[in-house]
């Protein structure tokens, strides 16, 4: 496996060009490119969607395809990177599942997936490569990220599913890309929803005013987001805590694309943000700092190699019932 992952520090590199007459009508991604030949374009698409690229005198974001005109000045701001590796850990981890192409295991709160800046150690990939051993999962996605095919945040909890091989790695991929994969997860929301299911369709990208957040952009730089919910049970209020009084709703929600925070953004757009949420959520209440009460109940997809169906439940946590039982009183 080669490196193909690096950890974005806090140090910044703003850089400056102006376009002359031999520019004019290049894509914006396409001259940044070429006239910073360190810069990859997928780098520069990536700096453009996070609004690390502006053009003088012209308001927000620009979009990656727009044309360049004569005299035209850009300004990139670049957080420095640095070689990301991942290593074998003896971790415990919950599996579900394992056969010679996949892994399926029900990940704890708390934990992150792979590494990345402020969590380099103690992810789900260190303890699969201690687990498997450092050449027993897919390489598509490099040394940081081998056999990760999908995520969940490191404060949401539930089932995940790993590719051990290539071929594997292949087949999960493409039933993500077609929404045939079954993504079901549950979170306690603040606040009472007057339907009982509805469909939050917001796209999404990053949120120019802090690079932690996702926010919902119908600008250039927002990606489609799909988010169906409907209510398992209408839950009873938690008084006593800064944004923590009300009622509070159990529901269901599904998956038809996966954008990064995408439940807890969408959530929170619609003002019935996850308990717990720290990021989109109220700031301050009596379960701030613990975590977002979000857990992936239910994963279904077709092996890889197989064909057959394979669907998997995972009840919530002692955490997220406790929870439960306090709200109902």
């Amino acid at each position: 496996m080669t490196d193909e992952l690096y950890l974005e520090t806090e140090e910044t590199e703003e850089r400056e060009a102006v376009f002359g007459d031999g520019d004019a009508g290049k894509r914006l991604d396409a001259a940044i490119a070429e006239r910073f030949p360190d810069l990859s374009r997928s780098r520069v698409q990536e700096l453009i969607a996070s609004g690390g690229v502006r053009i003088a005198g012209k308001s927000g974001t620009p979009s990656k395809s727009a044309r360049i005109c004569p005299g035209d000045e850009i300004k990139i701001t670049l957080y420095k990177r640095v070689p990301l590796n991942a290593m074998p850990e003896d971790i415990p981890l919950n599996i579900v599942y394992e056969d010679d192409d996949v892994i399926v295991i029900d990940k704890a709160r708390g934990m992150v997936v792979h590494p990345a800046r402020g969590n380099e150690t103690g992810t789900v990939v260190n303890a699969l490569l201690g687990h498997l051993g450092e050449d027993a999962l897919s390489c598509v996605n490099g040394a940081v990220r081998p056999g990760i095919v999908h995520r969940i945040d490191k404060n949401t909890s539930g089932l995940l599913v790993i590719a051990k091989n290539d071929l594997a790695h292949a087949g999960l991929a493409g039933q993500f890309h077609e929404h045939s994969i079954d993504r079901r997860y549950m979170a306690i929301a603040i606040g009472a929803f007057r339907e009982e299911e509805g469909t939050i369709d917001a796209p999404l990208g990053r949120d120019p005013s802090n690079r932690l957040r996702q926010a919902v952009r119908r600008e250039p730089g927002g990606r489609r987001a799909v988010t169906h919910w409907r209510v398992l049970e209408r839950l009873g209020s938690l008084p006593g805590g800064a944004g923590n009084a009300g009622e509070y709703t159990l529901i269901e929600l599904s998956l038809e694309t996966g954008r990064t925070h995408q439940i807890r953004v969408h959530l929170a757009y619609i003002s019935r943000p996850v308990l717990g949420d720290d990021l989109y959520g109220p700031a301050k209440g009596l379960v701030a700092g613990q975590g977002q009460y979000l857990h992936a109940c239910a994963l279904g997809f077709d092996h890889p190699r197989t064909g057959e169906r394979l669907c998997f439940e995972s009840a919530p946590p002692a955490y997220f019932r406790e929870m439960l039982r306090k709200l109902k009183g």
